[in-house]
């Protein structure tokens, strides 16, 4: 009988692949970081076939530590970072450019193209989304209309797109071999093209941004078996059953399944899921209105997001680029050199401001800068920003839904900083709470895949797994919280207005 599950988990800056225990403890990991491509200003690449090659060997590293085969895994899950476009040649299983990464802004004309006629909000009724460079539909277009040859071939049939769930999906289920193209709900909710309501392609929204339905996956639920691994690979005829965006795979690892439990998840970017239920609620105050999970035949549950494009990714860039740390964890050692900011600020808007406020002209700004400031200062004000953000969306949310969160769920790889941890709870005002399995997003592809094929029964299964590792406790003076978030409120507006038309 088999004792795993093994999750996919297809990130922004590395592919995972864990493996876990019934009582959804991680049993091992392999993990493999890819190239971040930066052909211009504004432009995130990645290469396809570097994630492909990537995940099929992580799964091998995992497969060797745990000691075991596929014989003894019951399914396998996928998990995505979920708006990356990936446009492939379904015959040949090349892609005709690199995947497009969600951070990337270059398509801000097609955006202002598409919103001449209605406004940004031209879709969002029906989508749930605004018209925006952080959704895959403009990315689609884009590969469309500038690389030689796309159009013609797409309109022929020849090429296929998928978020980076179904390029792993259809490779790994037998690529030009019958491979399976396939998304879930959750990730078709990210395109720009889904009705909310029938979970089906908007053929007049396709029409208008000149994208061929043909190219479209089907859409199936988050928990079913899609298909099985080809006969080449370690994991030959094991069960594909589970696909969820990241982030709402690390909401479902969280067990956070019923109206008004929520999660937020610290990796690249910063991802609030607000549990709706089976109601479509449409955000007045920012937010994204997208499908939380659908289980099988079960109907589909829908849920708030705030989405923050940078937080995990400005601690990698202190890294890569400035180099005033040598690794992600030292941040937090350089933070705690100083006492508090020294009155900077740093609005990380790389890639225009998303929730709450959806400014593609934006870009990033450290404010508040005098002689006395040092590198210590600058690390803390780029884990507080993280912090900040965090408390513009919450506070979002409890306008959207009514009621005020008691307390908040937390995951992701940046829970284990306790400098920023601590920070959150003071600026929010409300416990911070981190469970065991902190990499929830792969624990919930793990989950949906499971109960497929009835390595999980139920709901209660998954939630008797849940359990609490550490909690924080705000401390902070509620005069000094309030003047802390009136000044970074003032130093978000300084980074507004940035983006001319001859300014990328």
């Amino acid at each position: 009988m088999a004792d795993y599950v093994l999750a996919i988990d297809q990130g922004t800056t590395s592919s995972r692949a864990m493996i876990f225990d019934k009582k959804g403890s991680v049993v091992s990991v392999g993990q493999k970081e890819h190239e971040q491509i930066f052909p211009k200003a504004g432009w995130v690449e990645h290469d396809p076939a570097e994630i492909w090659r990537n995940v099929q060997e992580v799964v091998g590293l995992a497969l060797a530590k745990a000691d075991i085969t596929r014989h003894d895994l019951a399914a396998i899950g996928i998990t995505n970072q979920r708006e990356t476009a990936v446009v492939w040649d379904k015959n040949t299983g090349k892609p005709v450019y690199n995947a497009i990464v969600w951070q990337d802004t270059r398509t801000q004309p097609i955006v202002d193209r598409l919103a001449a006629d209605g406004g940004v909000e031209r879709f969002k009724e029906i989508v749930g989304l605004p018209l925006a460079t952080y959704f895959s539909g403009t990315k689609i277009v884009w590969i469309l209309e500038n690389v030689d040859g796309a159009r013609e071939k797409a309109e022929a049939g020849d090429l296929i797109f998928g978020t980076t769930d179904t390029w792993v999906l259809w490779n790994l289920t037998g690529g030009i071999d019958g491979g399976v193209h396939a998304t879930d709900v959750t990730n078709a909710s990210r395109t720009l093209f889904m009705d909310l309501e029938t979970l089906s392609w908007r053929d007049d929204i396709l029409e208008t941004f000149g994208v061929p339905r043909s190219m479209m996956p089907e859409i199936r639920s988050s928990s079913e078996v899609y298909g099985t691994a080809e006969s080449s690979s370690l994991l030959r005829e094991t069960p594909v059953a589970g696909i969820l965006g990241d982030q709402q795979a690390a909401t479902f690892g969280q067990a956070a399944y019923d109206a008004g439990e929520s999660k937020n998840t610290y990796g690249t970017g910063n991802f609030l899921i607000f549990q709706t239920g089976e109601e479509i609620v449409r955000s007045k105050n920012g937010l994204l209105t997208t499908l939380g999970y659908k289980l099988g035949d079960g109907p589909a549950h829908y849920a708030l997001e705030g989405s923050i494009a940078v937080t995990g990714s400005l601690i990698q860039w202190l890294r890569d680029q400035l180099g005033i740390i040598s690794s992600a964890p030292e941040v937090e050692a350089l933070a705690r050199t100083v006492d508090d900011n020294g009155g900077v600020y740093f609005v990380p808007a790389f890639s225009g401001l998303f929730a709450p406020y959806w400014r593609p002209d934006a870009r990033g700004a450290i404010v508040g800068m005098t002689r006395f400031v040092n590198k210590g200062h600058i690390a803390r004000a780029a884990l507080e920003a993280t912090a900040f953000q965090t408390r513009e969306v919450l506070e979002a949310v409890n306008a959207d839904s009514g009621v005020d969160l008691t307390e908040l769920k937390v995951d992701g790889g940046m829970t284990a900083n306790d400098e920023l941890m601590q920070f959150q709870a003071d600026i929010l005002g409300v416990p911070v709470v981190r469970p065991v399995v902190a990499e929830t997003t792969a624990l919930g592809a793990a989950y949906a895949a499971g109960l497929a094929v009835g390595f999980w029964d139920n709901l209660d299964d998954l939630r008797a797994n849940w359990q609490e590792d550490k909690r924080w406790e705000p401390n902070l003076d509620s005069d000094e919280r309030d003047r802390q978030i009136r000044l970074w409120k003032k130093a978000v507006t300084k980074s507004m207005d940035w983006v001319d038309e001859d300014v990328r």
